[in-house]
């Protein structure tokens, strides 16, 4: 079955990221003078940087975060997304500190929550890429 929703279109400061999810692994951007870490790939905020992005490196991250916000979507506003409706839109602060923004899955969208502990996975397209969602941690 074809994919029909959006896929990533990387540039070149994003491929490693994009790579990194193609192999399971989640991996945010850090500086390498203070530590910082950044999504998307950014100059570090808090001092002058080296060159080409030369202060910074991809380092994998937790992929641990929690819900900051939220949107259920009861209108697919893309084509693809139609037999998903609904569906949640969220930004995860993760356990580093940016921002990240993806689907919520794994639950009801009615058991969203601000706070919601989550983590990243991994879902299949049927094509080049994998996407980065995330699921509620389930406590044990």
């Amino acid at each position: 079955m074809e994919y029909k929703k959006p896929l990533p279109k990387p540039d070149a400061d994003m491929l490693p990221f994009w790579d990194a999810i193609n192999k399971r692994d989640f991996k945010l951007f850090r500086c390498q003078e203070c530590g910082a870490w950044y999504w998307p790939a950014a100059y570090c905020r808090f001092h002058e940087n080296k060159p080409y992005l030369g202060s910074l490196k991809w380092e994998k991250a937790s992929g641990r975060g929690k819900v900051f916000a939220f949107n259920i979507h009861y209108r697919a506003f893309h084509p693809g997304f139609k037999e998903d409706v609904p569906y949640v839109y969220a930004m995860i602060l993760l356990e580093e500190g940016p921002m990240f923004g993806t689907n919520v899955i794994g639950c009801d969208p009615k058991e969203v929550y601000v706070g919601m502990p989550v983590e990243i996975v991994f879902t299949e397209t049927g094509t080049e890429w994998l996407l980065p969602k995330c699921k509620p941690v389930v406590k044990t």
